[in-house]
């Protein structure tokens, strides 16, 4: 009623005539096959179909503007949902391993591996904001048809091998929970995650807000132990500032550690996730958007950081004490998510192991959830290709169930233990070919206009991300080396399995090496006119073509085909 009130005023004639005018001009400057297109995003448009800029002078308005904690919320989300992958069953494997075997020492690792994590998350979040594209779609129109197939493909395999932790995690509560063999809880996990989706008909906030509540249950058990145990202040903060690698295995745990906490799949899924929430399409919007997407992904990370820190103190501490029996120092020699439940006896008593495994079934099934949601953005972006939920888990699950089911066969619990912590360990190696692309995508003009990282967050980021290659790197090489070494096989088989891995390896080093200095070659930002001053200043403000097309109008469009995440909007 306002707006009709107003519509015959000078004020409004003015600014009506103004936006005419305006968009006049940004028609003069760019190509006629883009006369009122978006400055957001142009060739890597998927449909083809231009965007519209929008007047943003109505979200000027102080009396149109929320307050800003209620702007916030409306972004609230994304950060939430990814951050449940820091709180997987592969995180808590490979937390309870690096307790148990090098107490404190390793927390420097979780420390940096969540700062990268909150860096990286929120180029990701930046790159989807501010382009309206997420970071498989920009894949797949930047490189050429067989490295963008490659890329699909690694993509997929990162989701298979961030689903097993998922099925071995899952398969270790049912046993706990019935006292079923393990394997058989693995057959169980193909169909445990299906009636999860099924139900989220019936409402999927308290569908989450269940998962969050027994996820967090278990994060409360540990900071309880933690209290309990009292783990030296002194050794604790050492292990968080100081680095050190030092015992037997160390460096393959630190490796796990990070492939745990920085999974490729993330990248994808936070991209896409972002593209559910409606924004102002102005340079003052976007960035308003990508600041409150890292104040977000900043809390979560956050918690993720307190509860994986109570993890590893409470099994250092435990398993490092002078008085522990000969039953939980055995546990200790070989600890997994099975058998960890004697950690939380001193604050839950006898039904420390119910607990703990209802919350680790939570865990685990609120990770597969985002696995699944991040294999369809996946297989969207870089095939244009869209299953149903029940149809792309039930692809996923079923190949991370083949590796589950035979290690759980053959090596029991212990072997599904140790199988996590290879899945691990292959989402670290498969980093590079995720966060390569998004740091350059993130740190190019032609790619993100004026929303491009700074110098700062250019260097840091690939201080660190150049750091993770380097260990994976020298970690895999090494390993395999010593491996040809020490094993028992006949001089006939080591010859024929390095003639094998060796130029794996070397394929893996070219690869990393050809993403990192490949240049950009697809432009997917157009600006206005850098000769115009007017021009520059009406991108700032997201002014338009018109102020007639209705209220709807008054924010940037939105990812349709995104819109049904069940996210609060």
């Amino acid at each position: 009623m306002q707006g009709i009130q107003n519509a015959g005023t000078p004020r409004h004639r003015d600014r009506e005539m103004a936006g005419i005018q305006q968009q006049q001009l940004v028609n003069d400057t760019l190509p006629a096959s883009w006369n009122g297109s978006s400055n957001r995003i142009a060739s890597v448009d998927v449909e083809g179909h231009p965007q519209p800029w929008v007047d943003d002078l109505e979200l000027e308005d102080p009396n149109q503007q929320k307050p800003g904690w209620r702007k916030f919320l409306s972004y609230v989300g994304p950060g939430f949902l990814v951050s449940l992958a820091y709180l997987d069953p592969g995180n808590l494997e490979t937390d309870l391993q690096a307790g148990a075997n090098h107490r404190y020492e390793l927390l420097w690792v979780i420390l940096i591996g969540l700062i990268f994590a909150l860096i990286i998350q929120s180029l990701a979040a930046n790159l989807g904001v501010s382009t309206g594209k997420h970071l498989s779609e920009i894949c797949k129109a930047e490189y050429p048809k067989y490295v963008k197939y490659c890329l699909w493909l690694l993509a997929e395999i990162a989701v298979i091998a961030a689903d097993i932790p998922e099925v071995i995690g899952t398969a270790f509560a049912l046993n706990i929970l019935f006292h079923i063999p393990v394997w058989v809880g693995v057959l169980c996990t193909g169909c445990s995650t299906l009636l999860l989706l099924g139900l989220q008909k019936y409402g999927v906030r308290k569908l989450e807000l269940l998962i969050a509540v027994l996820v967090f249950v278990m994060a409360a058990c540990f900071f309880g132990e933690m209290s309990y145990v009292k783990p030296p202040a002194t050794d604790v903060l050492k292990g968080m500032f100081i680095p050190k690698l030092s015992g037997q295995g160390a460096t393959g745990d630190a490796i796990a550690l990070l492939g745990a906490l920085i999974m490729p799949h993330n990248l994808f899924l936070h991209s896409a996730l972002v593209l559910s929430r409606k924004m102002p399409n102005s340079v003052r919007g976007i960035n308003d958007a990508c600041r409150y997407f890292l104040i977000e992904s900043g809390f979560a990370l956050f918690i993720a950081f307190l509860i994986n820190l109570a993890v590893i103190s409470v099994s250092g501490t435990v398993c490092s004490a002078q008085n522990l029996s000969s039953e939980n120092a055995d546990r200790c020699g070989d600890l997994t998510l099975n058998s960890a439940s004697f950690l939380l006896q001193n604050v839950l008593g006898k039904s420390s192991s119910k607990i703990y495994a209802i919350a680790l079934l939570a865990s685990g099934q609120s990770s597969t959830i985002t696995g699944t949601y991040a294999g369809q953005f996946i297989m969207q972006g870089f095939l244009e290709l869209k299953m149903r939920k029940w149809v792309r888990n039930l692809v996923t699950r079923c190949i991370a169930i083949a590796p589950s089911l035979v290690v759980s066969i053959i090596g029991g619990s212990s072997g599904a233990g140790r199988l996590i912590v290879i899945a691990s360990m292959i989402l670290s190696f498969e980093l590079p070919f995720a966060l390569i692309p998004l740091l350059k995508f993130s740190s190019s003009a032609t790619k993100m206009g004026p929303h491009k990282n700074s110098i700062y967050i250019i260097v840091i980021s690939w201080i660190l991300g150049l750091g993770i290659i380097g260990i994976n790197i020298y970690y895999l090489s090494t390993s395999f080396v010593g491996w040809l070494i020490d094993n028992n096989l006949p001089k006939v088989g080591n010859v024929f399995i390095a003639i094998i891995v060796f130029p794996l390896m070397a394929t893996y080093i070219l690869a990393v090496i050809y993403l990192t200095f490949r240049k950009d070659s697809v432009v997917t930002f157009l600006g206005p006119n850098k000769n115009d001053p007017q021009q520059q200043a009406n991108m700032e403000n997201g002014l338009t073509k018109s102020t007639d097309e209705g209220p709807d109008m008054d924010r940037a469009p939105y990812r349709e085909d995104l819109a049904d995440i069940p996210l609060p909007e």
